[in-house]
């Protein structure tokens, strides 16, 4: 058995921007790539396995046709999707809904509850995380008047933060930050405020305000998170979150570290630095920028090298 590498998709977005190839050296469409789907298995953008005997296969189509590798879990979509974000300029105020109003409103889809670990971002940056009103009716108001600036709250961010975003979560990334986001399998985005901002063809884009005022959470209620590290030989793991929809850690691999056989399939980034991966005989390359999967029955396995990943799991 192998571990599965994965080829990203890009997507253009208008906020988007280079860092994605200046820091990763991606092959990027354009000068405004805004998101890279590292880990996907959502139909608006699969990732194609690149290695072994499944390579070409996207991964919605491995999830359906060879369900032993992820531990026949027996759910109809690959729950997790991995991307890293460069807001090269302010994206939209945005909130998603959760798995019951997607399935009624969005033909089936999965809710958006996600997390954010912030790769790099420009010095005293900021994003908007959350609401001041302390109700619904407040909320319309201010939103209706056009008061951003009492309604959103903005906390001030740095390298190396972890956010945990559920749904319901008023929320935007903000100018010079690039982030790995960990979320549930969704595309589903309710755009709230964007700035008056115009598509390329010089139209306002949509809004969304509606579904936006029935899936926000009032009052905005911040999501706990207590990283816990633990120390090993040839590692530091945190642990970031441990919820129903998923575990996200941070790896800081500093020379060989051995792993246990894992009853879980793993989703595997790596974000700074390069090593290697170690099994049955075989080593592969890991280097910045480089994802893949751990399947479910891969047994034990090494790291080696100088490195730091975003492992998750649901």
């Amino acid at each position: 058995m192998q571990p599965l590498f994965l080829k990203p998709v890009f997507k253009e977005r208008i906020w988007g921007g280079t860092a994605l190839k200046e820091q990763f050296g991606y092959d990027i469409p354009t000068v405004n790539t805004g998101e890279c789907w590292a880990i996907s298995a959502h139909p608006n953008g699969p990732s194609m396995i690149e290695n072994g005997s499944y390579a070409g296969m996207t991964l919605d189509g491995l999830w359906k046709e060879y369900p032993e590798l992820f531990g026949n879990p027996g759910g109809e979509v690959f729950p997790l999707l991995t991307k890293i974000l460069d807001a090269n300029m302010d994206l939209s105020v945005q909130v998603h809904p959760d798995d019951a109003y997607a399935k009624v409103h969005e033909n089936g889809e999965l809710g958006k509850t996600e997390c954010w670990y912030i790769i790099d971002c420009k010095e005293d940056a900021d994003m908007i995380f959350g609401h001041n009103a302390r109700s619904k009716e407040e909320f319309v108001a201010q939103m209706n008047e056009g008061k951003w600036d009492e309604l959103l709250r903005r906390v001030k961010i740095k390298p190396g933060d972890f956010f945990y975003v559920p749904s319901g979560t008023i929320h935007a990334l903000c100018e010079g930050t690039l982030v790995l986001e960990t979320q549930q399998s969704s595309d589903t985005t309710y755009r709230v405020y964007d700035y008056d901002r115009r598509d390329a063809e010089g139209n306002l884009r949509d809004l969304h305000l509606e579904k936006a005022i029935e899936v926000t959470t009032v009052p905005h209620q911040d999501a706990v998170s207590s990283p816990r590290v633990d120390e090993r030989a040839g590692l530091t793991i945190t642990t970031f979150v441990e919820s129903e929809f998923f575990s996200v850690f941070k790896w800081n691999l500093h020379g060989k570290a051995s792993f246990p056989a894992h009853e879980k399939y793993l989703l595997l980034s790596v974000i700074k630095g390069d090593g290697a991966l170690l099994h049955d005989g075989e080593r592969y390359e890991l280097k910045k920028g480089t994802h893949l999967i751990i399947p479910v029955g891969f047994g034990e396995f090494e790291l080696d090298g100088e490195c730091e990943l975003i492992v998750s799991h649901t």
